[in-house]
């Protein structure tokens, strides 16, 4: 009688669990499926990902590339070797580039500022062939800044050969690391990424040429960053929006046509706004918790994080976000600051949602002669 009842509370309980992760995975529809190739939205500040298709198939990111492009010219603005206001003498190369441009004259002098909104609003070849070889003296050393930042950013499956995104078989990218590159530029430039909602711009012609990025015009929440397009890639768009401080990088390729990859990238951010919320659950400058440390100057060793943790929850489930601590059986001074000592797990139900190093926040020597020989005596009986 007693494993019987025993078995019906333990499958009591199971039900009980069962039903109860079950709820949690039905709160949120599935993701939409998209007209598109291969797409991902992942939400800004906790990385995850919402929904996606083929994310580490390789593509072609036609324009997309200046991202990449406007990445590293950014980079060398904040590092002072160029200035927004220098006067670039525009080559026969630049001049000559065809697909998209800003109608740059040849030998004429244009700022550093004109070009990047040329090559940011107007997606224009010539000036980005133009910053290329300003910033790195040609467009060959350029590239081989691109694909050095690439990997510093851990874009694993990416491979730049030009600056403008010029179809070549040994051109290529992900999804993954489109969004990871469109993150490290609104992470790293935040002076600069507002020109990415600029909707047009006017050089050299009495015509303004309009943003590509329709969605600057459809979506107030979209303040960026950048379309591609080519026979093979199709049309592509990476975008990122804003609410509430929810931000959220949605990316399309392959779509059928300027308004689609429009309409498609809007389902994405649509769906992510409406059942999905990012909160900061743990600041980077207090420990999550407090360890045993073994034959040092202090007894306990405060563990933290090295940024602040953001999680992202369906809509009115933060409440349910629990944490599991996978720590050392034992840690033994000397400890450095910043060194990994165990991982926190964000779970919400049964699933890990989120996962972070737990770092020393100290950095604690050995103790005396006495403490080490105390500890050495409590070791044997723990």
């Amino acid at each position: 009688m007693k494993k019987i009842l025993i078995s019906v509370l333990g499958s009591a309980l199971l039900l009980l669990f069962s039903t109860h992760s079950h709820a949690i995975s039905e709160l949120v529809p599935a993701a939409p499926k998209l007209k598109a190739k291969s797409w991902l939205l992942m939400d800004y500040n906790s990385g995850r990902f919402l929904a996606e298709k083929d994310i580490d198939k390789r593509v072609e990111p036609a324009s997309l590339t200046k991202i990449m492009t406007a990445y590293v010219v950014f980079y060398e603005l904040k590092n002072g070797s160029i200035k927004l206001e220098d006067k670039v003498k525009i080559s026969e190369k630049a001049w000559r580039m065809k697909g998209s441009r800003m109608f740059v004259e040849v030998n004429s002098l244009v700022t550093v500022e004109k070009l990047l909104m040329g090559l940011i609003v107007q997606s224009g070849n010539d000036a980005t062939i133009a910053l290329a070889e300003h910033t790195a003296g040609n467009e060959e050393a350029f590239v081989s800044l691109m694909n050095k930042h690439a990997a510093n950013l851990g874009l694993v499956n990416t491979n730049f050969v030009n600056s403008t995104g010029w179809p070549d078989k040994n051109h290529y990218t992900t999804v993954r690391d489109l969004a990871l590159l469109a993150k490290a530029l609104i992470r790293d430039f935040q002076a600069y990424y507002p020109w990415f909602s600029v909707k047009e711009y006017t050089y050299n012609i009495k015509k303004a040429q309009r943003n590509r990025n329709l969605l600057l015009w459809q979506d107030e929440r979209v303040d960026g960053i950048k379309t591609g397009h080519t026979d093979a890639a199709g049309y592509c768009l990476v975008a990122s929006a804003r609410i509430n401080g929810m931000r959220l990088i949605s990316i399309v390729m392959g779509a059928s046509s300027e308004h689609n990859r429009a309409k498609e990238s809007r389902k994405l951010l649509s769906y992510g706004f409406r059942f999905f919320e990012t909160f900061a659950f743990h600041p980077e400058d207090k420990p999550v918790t407090e360890v045993r440390l073994w034959k040092g100057e202090s007894d306990l060793l405060p563990l933290g994080l090295n940024e602040t943790l953001f999680v992202t929850t369906p809509r009115g489930m933060r409440d349910k976000v629990r944490t599991q601590l996978d720590l050392p059986e034992k840690i033994t001074a000397p400890v450095v600051q910043g060194k990994h000592y165990g991982t926190l797990n964000i779970k919400l139900g049964n699933k890990v949602i989120a996962s972070r190093p737990l770092v020393a926040m100290q950095s604690i020597g050995s103790g005396g002669v006495w403490s080490r020989f105390i500890d050495n005596i409590l070791l044997l009986f723990n």
